[in-house]
């Protein structure tokens, strides 16, 4: 069985310093662990994780709270990449990551029980209800959280920029020459879709646009389903919009796809922006013009705050805001003159 010792005597460092390398101590430089890492590897060498705990007192493990009431779940593409960027992060530093729910044994016990249980170190939230008295329990207690998605002063948060985003598009669809913008929203009971919503109304406030109460119709779950049937609402419009601002790329492919079916083309009779940037808007046609969130950004500052606030290194909570950007494609043109 290879060792430690064995390590060392291979790599030239010291046993000391391999063992501080395993146990992610702050005075062994990265380009030193990664030799210690590759080399570890090479000799098949697996750490004791149950040696690692009493050592250092860790688990090495980091708790992942997720639950979102879309229908989607993990196989969102926004969730999924941002998950995918905070993993890379925390695997990188020696972590391991567990998904948590309510139950422990086949009975509710709450997330804070299964934290404790499983001895996690800290914990990313990712949820759709805030005010869960269960996740209040956890959020009260001394182990440390990062939640993405959400702002609040209880804990730290990474959160994209909602309200900037959809200025952004209500901006870059005035540009275009369109004034009269729908919007298919996420809904109030998510806070990106209030945060977007917000921006929306905020923009064509500004801008002394018309937003006539049936300009704004709910998506519910995000889903391309609930797109498809909210564009057909608002094609039955008697003032028809000339532009449909989404609050999620997959609304917005429902969206176009409503349109196709009633016989309109996109973008010559009706402009369709969405938000998010998924993989699959810059190959569907027509390409999505959309609002670009940087999910590798918004996963690796999660991971980096939560692994600062687990190493004891940050003590006020910290709150993120992550930049987006308008991705110019081809499902947006100006309207058609007279519209």
């Amino acid at each position: 069985m290879t060792t430690i010792y064995d390590i060392a005597k291979r790599t030239g460092y010291s046993p000391t310093t391999v063992s501080k390398a395993f146990n992610n101590y702050s005075d062994v430089r990265e380009k030193t662990r990664q030799e210690i890492f590759r080399v570890a590897q090479e000799m098949g060498y697996l750490p004791n994780s149950h040696a690692r705990t009493l050592t250092t007192k860790k688990s090495w493990t980091i708790g992942v709270l997720f639950v979102e009431n879309t229908g989607f779940g993990i196989r969102h593409p926004f969730f999924s990449a941002v998950i995918e960027s905070f993993k890379k992060v925390a695997v990188e530093k020696g972590y391991a990551l567990m998904f948590i729910s309510k139950d422990v044994g086949g009975k509710q016990s709450g997330y804070l029980e299964n934290c404790r249980i499983r001895g996690v170190d800290g914990v990313v939230v990712f949820l759709s209800d805030y005010e869960d008295p269960y996740f209040r329990e956890l959020l009260e207690s001394d182990i440390p959280t990062v939640i993405v998605d959400f702002e609040t002063s209880e804990t730290h948060t990474v959160c994209s920029d909602n309200t900037a985003g959809a200025q952004l598009a209500v901006e870059y669809l005035a540009s275009l020459g369109h004034r009269k913008i729908a919007h298919i929203s996420g809904g109030m009971n998510t806070f990106p879709g209030k945060m977007r919503e917000l921006g929306y109304k905020t923009a064509m406030k500004q801008r002394r646009f018309k937003v006539p109460k049936s300009y704004v119709v709910n998506g519910a779950f995000y889903s391309r389903e609930s797109g498809y049937n909210a564009m057909l609402e608002l094609l039955k419009l008697p003032e028809r919009p000339t532009a449909v601002f989404a609050s999620g790329d997959l609304l917005a492919l429902g969206a176009i796809m409503a349109a196709k079916d009633s016989g309109l083309s996109v973008p010559m009779d009706i402009s369709v922006m969405g938000y998010d940037d998924i993989d699959l808007a810059e190959y569907v046609s027509p390409a999505l013009t959309t609002v670009r969130q940087d999910t590798e950004l918004l996963g690796s500052q999660a991971a980096d705050i939560l692994l600062s606030s687990i190493e004891g290194k940050v003590i006020d909570k910290e709150a993120i805001l992550v930049p987006v950007e308008v991705v110019e494609r081809e499902s947006c043109a100006p309207p058609i003159s007279g519209s």
